[in-house]
């Protein structure tokens, strides 16, 4: 990679990473565009520059992070089950990711669903407390995720809406979450690389765009969600909702177009 591909698709991952766009979607499409072809390093380069990702949410709730051992509790309690399929379905999920087609689908059958949204999960309760059985609903949601296309976030929004939370607790419940989920699946991918044979050396090499990518990630993130908090709460849904059909058609047309946009 050179070093504009990995400062563009550092952006595109701190942009994308906490809006209900899809993070994984939009990188995949990023490096077809740019003709970036899906080697060892670039699957590794995808999944651990959302270290800077989780970096952002660290920086902005820092305060948050120091609460009582029950805030603890309930993010292992909503982890739990992305970290049950993710294990057993690793292999699999991996070879799902690349699948363009997919991507353009669920971006548009996710839009469609996100234009309804805000009126379905309208009303909320008084009491914003997200208790252990939210908390663990909120994690059930999470694993539609690991469909390319869903996008992390929008999932994990939606269930705590659908829990009767507010979209801006929701969403700050998500961020919150994101931070233990990335945290295990870049772990899982370096620990995994670095324990192969040619793994160190993998890293080594590569290790300053490694490093550029974390920092420009960092910094993209945390605007995109000081931007995603107020406009979410101000506006909703809907907006995201017509982008991602625009996206999803875009996509299916270009491939039928003849234009290659996978990165295998």
């Amino acid at each position: 990679m050179t070093l504009l591909e990995t400062i563009i698709i550092a952006i595109v991952e701190g942009l994308t990473e906490f809006l209900p766009v899809s993070s994984t979607g939009h990188m995949i499409i990023a490096e077809g565009i740019l003709g970036i072809h899906s080697d060892e390093f670039v699957k590794l380069f995808t999944v651990c520059i959302q270290f800077g990702a989780i970096l952002s949410v660290l920086v902005i709730y820092a305060k948050r992070f120091f609460q009582s051992i029950v805030f603890y509790w309930k993010l292992f309690i909503a982890f739990i089950p992305a970290a049950v399929i993710g294990f057993f379905a690793g292999d699999y999920i991996d070879m799902v990711l690349e699948n363009v087609w997919v991507v353009a689908i669920m971006l548009i059958f996710g839009g469609v669903f996100m234009l309804f949204v805000d009126k379905w999960f309208s009303k909320t309760e008084s009491d914003q407390t997200i208790t252990y059985k939210k908390s663990f609903f909120i994690g059930l949601a999470q694993c539609a995720a690991m469909i390319p296309g869903v996008s992390r976030s929008m999932a994990t929004i939606v269930g705590g809406m659908a829990q009767k939370l507010t979209r801006k607790t929701a969403a700050e419940f998500s961020f919150f979450l994101a931070v233990p989920t990335m945290l295990a699946a870049s772990g899982y991918k370096l620990l995994k690389v670095f324990t192969e044979e040619g793994g160190q050396k993998l890293l080594l090499n590569n290790l300053n765009t490694l490093i550029i990518g974390n920092i420009v990630a960092f910094i993209i993130a945390i605007l995109a969600i000081k931007f995603f908090i107020t406009f979410l709460t101000k506006y909703g849904f809907k907006t995201f909702g017509y982008y991602r059909i625009i996206a999803g058609a875009a996509i299916i047309i270009l491939m039928l177009c003849g234009i290659n946009l996978s990165v295998a």
